[in-house]
């Protein structure tokens, strides 16, 4: 059998039944070409755990359209594509011991769970976008951190060293697709750290080379007050924190501070192991957002309390009916 018959036949309680009703709605939500926009959010270290292979092809067949990321999932694509071979996999993750972590840092090496990404990678995408922040910088031209790697995408000299088809590369897709990437909180990143330790050095002139978050907001409102004149938007989030947070406030922002008539959002779906309890919006439930004015009473809502990295790729493969 197939992924999609596996899910129908087998996941019938709990968990997994919230898994699949919540793929199943999403299907349905996205099925026709003037259906229901899809939002997806990226939290964590999604990137590092390769959920390109399906995202990828979720953004070509048209079953996404508008991505938040943090930082971390935005440079760690790139990362990925060009020095994926090059990562070392530790399968005893759980017992390294404090010796065996500082081993792997004097190596170059910084680890994420079992996987470890070499600095080398970083300072080559950095000694390439280095060139970009300065001209930008020069002409103050605030331009969406997503733009940059873009742009890396479309450097003919980086191909040669892909290591991975980049059909892989979700940011890839985007850019081929032409949907729209935000990327609040950037200065928690590897990168956004490079960037102010250039500029306090000198490097680079000033912070004005990247789009700051309250100016991608405003970015937001715009893709957000044009697509739901046509469609409902649908809202898919991976993790929690500022990835989901930033993106779905667009809505009580322009009816609560812009006074818009504008739809709420018309699906949710949270895949989170955070805990209801400890007062946090990553483990906040569905209805808490009708409270706030982002969710329809009477949109479809899901929580899957479970690992995004097992969770994610199997929607995502029902939806795309693999």
């Amino acid at each position: 059998m197939n992924v999609s018959e596996f899910l129908e036949k087998n996941f019938l309680h709990f968990n997994a039944r919230e898994t699949l009703s919540a793929a199943k709605s999403y299907r349905e939500f996205v099925a026709t070409e003037n259906g229901g926009k899809m939002m997806v959010t990226l939290a964590g270290a999604m990137s590092t755990g390769e959920l390109g292979i399906s995202l990828a092809e979720m953004i070509r067949q048209g079953k996404v359209h508008a991505i938040t990321c943090t930082a971390a999932n935005l440079e760690e694509d790139i990362f990925n594509l060009v020095a994926h071979d090059e990562y070392r996999i530790i399968e005893d993750w759980r017992a390294l011991s404090v010796e065996d972590e500082v081993k792997l840092r004097d190596e170059g090496f910084n680890r994420v769970t079992d996987t470890c990404i070499p600095e080398t990678v970083m300072r080559h995408i950095e000694s390439k976008l280095l060139v970009m922040w300065q001209a930008a910088a020069e002409k103050k031209e605030m331009r969406m951190p997503a733009q940059f790697m873009f742009d890396l995408l479309d450097d003919e000299d980086l191909v040669q060293h892909y290591q991975i088809p980049r059909e892989n590369s979700w940011l890839a897709a985007a850019k081929d697709a032409g949907i729209p990437v935000f990327v609040p909180g950037l200065e928690d990143s590897t990168l956004g750290n490079i960037y102010a330790a250039r500029v306090y050095e000198g490097k680079v002139a000033n912070h004005q080379a990247i789009a700051s978050g309250t100016m991608q907001m405003e970015k937001l409102i715009h893709w957000y007050s044009e697509t739901s004149k046509h469609s409902p938007i649908g809202f898919f989030q991976v993790g929690g924190g500022i990835a989901g947070d930033f993106p779905i406030c667009v809505v009580p922002l322009m009816i609560q501070d812009l006074k818009l008539d504008i739809p709420l959002w018309a699906y949710f779906c949270q895949i989170s192991d955070a805990v209801t309890s400890f007062g946090g919006y990553s483990g906040a439930v569905p209805n808490e957002k009708i409270t706030w004015c982002k969710l329809e009473p009477e949109a479809p809502k899901f929580m899957v309390q479970s690992d995004a990295s097992i969770v994610a790729p199997l929607v995502f493969a029902y939806v795309l009916e693999w």
